[in-house]
């Protein structure tokens, strides 16, 4: 294994330590071959990332083994040949609360596990909760995951900043964990996004060894920038 090159960082205050770059796959693998997808992981465990961002995905075309989840499946085959230690790496995966009320949280995330063949993951990444499900209920449900084992610390996807705000101030009224991270949607360059000290990691997708190279330069490019520059590119919106 190369030097690392990719720098950890502090995940919140969960106490998970993350590299400032994640690797996500969602709709990725079953695109590429299982060979190639082994290289991209690889690569991304050569570069010093140990962030690794999954999520599962219902297959619209009826070509897919499975009908849901079969993204996690793959994830979780080339996790294994890439020859990562669960200990060495973060996985983060979403609720998407699609089968609500049919599927509790606590079963969609024991079936992902299932089919990604881990027992735990590190990060769960909330969707919204679902119309006539309140923030309070919703947060039991979600923190019932890190009681039970099953996931470390949870983080939100698509939530308003006043839904933010509310589920901190009922984590500190209950005593129970808050959201440690959030996932936006980043339209801007790697380069610029981790320029922004709010962000913790940015999360890129790759379908060659090459692409993981060439997204860990980033990191080197936000580093030569100047203060007048980053001033320049604050100016037009651009993340500090």
């Amino acid at each position: 294994m190369s030097e690392s090159t990719v720098p950890l960082t502090a995940l919140g205050s969960s106490g998970i330590q993350v590299s400032r770059l994640a690797l996500g796959s969602w709709r990725t693998y079953e695109r590429i071959s299982r060979d190639q997808g082994v290289r991209v992981m690889r690569a991304a465990r050569d570069a010093g990332i140990n962030f690794l961002d999954d999520a599962r995905y219902n297959d619209e075309t009826g070509q897919a083994p499975l009908p849901t989840g079969y993204s996690e499946v793959v994830f979780g085959e080339l996790f294994r040949a890439a020859g990562w230690r669960r200990d060495e790496v973060i996985v983060s995966n979403k609720l998407w609360w699609e089968f609500w009320p049919d599927q509790t949280p606590a079963r969609e995330l024991a079936s992902s596990l299932g089919r990604m063949g881990l027992d735990h993951i590190d990060l769960i990444y909330s969707e919204v909760p679902p119309d006539g499900v309140g923030l309070e209920d919703a947060m039991e449900m979600i923190t019932g995951l890190i009681r039970a084992g099953t996931a470390r610390a949870w983080g939100t996807l698509n939530w308003t900043a006043e839904q933010m705000e509310r589920a901190w101030q009922i984590a500190g009224r209950e005593g129970v964990p808050g959201p440690t991270a959030t996932q936006p949607p980043y339209s801007l360059a790697m380069a610029f996004a981790l320029l922004d000290p709010s962000v913790t990691t940015v999360l890129f997708g790759a379908t060659r060894p090459e692409q993981v190279v060439a997204n860990v330069g980033a990191l080197a490019l936000a580093d030569r920038l100047t203060p007048d520059e980053r001033d320049r590119l604050a100016a037009i919106g651009v993340p500090r």
